[in-house]
């Protein structure tokens, strides 16, 4: 044992020689500054008779100094990193070793043992030497590191001269292997023009970018401002594009905490960038309260939001999850997914058809969840126009049979994944989601499972979703397809829908329905702007965009929530919610089913649209599924009737939004 540590390369030994040099250096600066101070005060003819006083003084002061160091842990530290943090506590260190080393010398000599001069003196010295030493250690280091690297280095500017740039400018000298030469800075700030940090000078603002590319012969612009806004980063991405110069985006400082170094976090512009979104402060703590130690099931595990809620719920140390899904090939995947980054999770992929009521009294009785989410639905709105009882079918009756089965399995918490398309809706897809929560809102009613609903808007880069149809578009040269120039939807990034969704269930107590902010609503044809020039292309010169008209379902504003769904604030910033009346009393739903299940049967449109009417008066249905529904009706006066309804509803609909907007 004593050889293994007496070994030069044991990394135990490499740290006793690194504390016995850092004190050595400490020790000798404290006993110079004692010595200087006597030497200065007497202009280096110390008198005979100060010769014994200062032999005593100078050994309080090293042990004083020693003692009060040790204490601050100032030996304990790289000099190579000393700050202005590490210089203040060096100043502070110094000022308390001085009153502690010189109330010991007047104890032990006497008042006049020593001239008061002499205290002054050795407490300004110790500051000079002691914090000298760190500095001159750090300046010798950092000029080695920047020794040019062998290797063409790539021409960088920094477009943000805050902390964030400051931060990756230091980066970047000390990691060499980045191979950056960074050429100065660019800020949108006209008070910062000309300065010089850190060496380097701010070259002009973002409208000057071009100009300074070509003047320094930049390759590269790193963006350094995380707090940007997502109209100041399509600013900033326009620059960058006309400059016809590689650009790239560095992280804040959220992703940084949970990442490695600054350096290697650099990445492309996202599209998540241009929206500007803040991200999401969580209560880690109540949620791993709620599910650490517990079997979470998860339906519709293979989707984008199934997906991220296990990624999201794996962090948070489950006994379990359950992942349901009849799509086998992304539940492989995420399978495979979940033990590559989660090495202890216990994963259970399981598949099944939510409309399957032995299958899902097969898994529960097996696996004996205590939380489940609900995420399995049809969600594409212009397709469950087309088939309006298979959406009947999945996003009702799998509600029912999964809440049915969640409550005679014990499940205690069951949260349900719905969406704005439920608030006054025009498709099938947004009124079978508000039956849906009306089934859970009546289950609330009579078993102990505690049934939350939590609504969102459209999710970036989800299966099918606008983003990657407008990616495919664009890599085969375009057009880039919109319906139409005003339509308008809530975005969120799929990790921050997930999370939200995880608060709102650490939250809720059963019926309540939670709705997310989504900040301010974005026109779609905007985004289609901003993908093309992620892309390094310009709108409508290289990429056109064309307008084809509204898809069956679809309206131009989405809303969170009705004029009677009086919101209330919740104890997270982003999450409001409201208590679902009942509407549907257990007896009630049991016959609505009945007859849902009927109307299936029959395939019959009429009926449907009429009893969705009933259900939820302000359902406007589409054009396709009016004809339809006209077409079957069992008469003229019962064709006239659902028209003028149809009419009614359309006309309110229209009022509410243009007065809205």
């Amino acid at each position: 044992m004593l050889q293994v540590l007496t070994s030069a390369g044991h990394p135990g030994m490499k740290l006793i020689w690194h504390r016995l040099r850092v004190n050595a250096l400490d020790w000798a600066a404290f006993a110079l500054s004692g010595l200087l101070a006597f030497e200065l005060r007497f202009d280096g003819e110390l008198p005979a008779h100060y010769f014994q006083p200062m032999k005593v003084a100078l050994c309080i002061w090293v042990v004083a100094k020693s003692v009060i160091f040790a204490v601050s842990k100032l030996n304990k530290g790289n000099w190579r990193y000393t700050s202005a943090l590490d210089a203040v506590r060096v100043v502070w260190a110094n000022t308390a070793a001085s009153i502690l080393g010189g109330l010991t010398i007047l104890l032990v000599l006497g008042l006049r043992g020593i001239p008061r001069s002499v205290y002054i003196l050795d407490w300004l010295l110790s500051c000079l030497l002691t914090l000298g030493c760190r500095l001159v250690t750090r300046v010798v280091i950092t000029t080695h590191n920047s020794r040019r690297p062998k290797g063409k280095l790539t021409r960088t500017l920094i477009y943000g001269a805050g902390t964030a740039g400051l931060a990756l400018l230091w980066e970047l000298r000390q990691n060499q292997s980045l191979m950056c030469d960074v050429v100065g800075f660019i800020d949108d700030d006209p008070s910062k023009m000309h300065l010089i940090l850190q060496g380097k000078r701010v070259l002009g603002t973002g409208e000057d970018l071009g100009a300074v590319v070509r003047k320094y012969v930049v390759e590269r612009v790193l963006i350094a401002i995380p707090s940007a806004t997502g109209p100041q980063m399509v600013r900033m991405l326009k620059y960058a594009i006309e400059a016809e110069v590689e650009h790239k985006m560095v992280p804040g400082l959220g992703d940084l905490i949970q990442g490695t170094e600054l350096g290697h976090q650099i990445r492309d512009v996202a599209v998540e960038d241009l929206l500007g979104r803040t991200p999401v402060a969580l209560d880690q703590g109540s949620i791993m309260e709620r599910i650490q130690g517990r079997v979470v099931m998860v339906t519709g595990a293979a989707g984008s939001i199934g997906s991220e809620l296990c990624r999201q719920i794996a962090r948070f140390r489950p006994l379990a999850i359950v992942g349901f899904d009849e799509a086998e090939t992304p539940l492989f995947q995420l399978d495979r997914e979940l033990a590559k980054s989660f090495p202890d999770l216990v994963f259970y992929p399981e598949i099944g058809n939510i409309i399957r009521a032995d299958t899902l009294h097969l898994v529960m009785e097996h696996y004996k969840p205590t939380i489940l989410y609900h995420a399995a639905a049809y969600k594409h709105v212009p397709m469950m126009e087309k088939h309006a009882f298979a959406a009947i079918e999945n996003n009702v009756f799998g509600t029912w049979q999964v809440a049915r089965s969640a409550t005679q399995h014990g499940v205690e918490d069951f949260v349900m994944i719905s969406t704005d398309k439920a608030v006054r809706p025009t498709s099938m897809m947004g009124a079978t989601k508000r039956i849906a929560e009306l089934v859970i809102r009546s289950l609330q009613q009579e078993s102990g499972t505690k049934f939350v609903a939590v609504r969102f808007g459209n999710v970036l880069g989800s299966n099918g979703s606008v983003v990657p149809i407008f990616k495919e578009q664009i890599a085969a040269g375009g057009p880039v397809t919109v319906t139409d120039p005003e339509m308008c939807r809530y975005f969120m990034t799929i990790p921050e829908a997930a999370q939200l969704v995880l608060q709102a269930f650490s939250i809720g107590k059963g019926g309540e329905i939670f709705v997310l902010d989504m900040g301010e609503p974005v026109k779609i044809v905007d985004l289609a702007r901003n993908l093309i020039l992620l892309s390094g292309l310009q709108p409508g010169l290289d990429i056109k965009i064309q307008f084809t008209g509204m898809r069956p379902g679809e309206k131009l504003f989405e809303e969170l929530s009705l004029e009677t769904e009086h919101l209330l604030p919740t104890k997270h910033a982003k999450i409001r919610s409201y208590v679902c009346p009942s509407v549907l009393g257990p007896k009630q739903l049991q016959s609505c089913l009945s007859e849902f299940q009927q109307i299936v049967a029959e395939r019959n449109v009429f009926r449907l649209l009429q009893r969705l009417k009933e259900i939820i008066p302000d359902y406007s249905p589409g054009p396709e599924l009016q004809e339809a529904a006209l077409s079957a009706a069992p008469d003229h006066a019962g064709r006239a009737k659902i028209q003028q309804r149809i009419d009614g509803h359309a006309a309110k609909l229209y009022e509410s939004v243009t007065g809205m907007n």
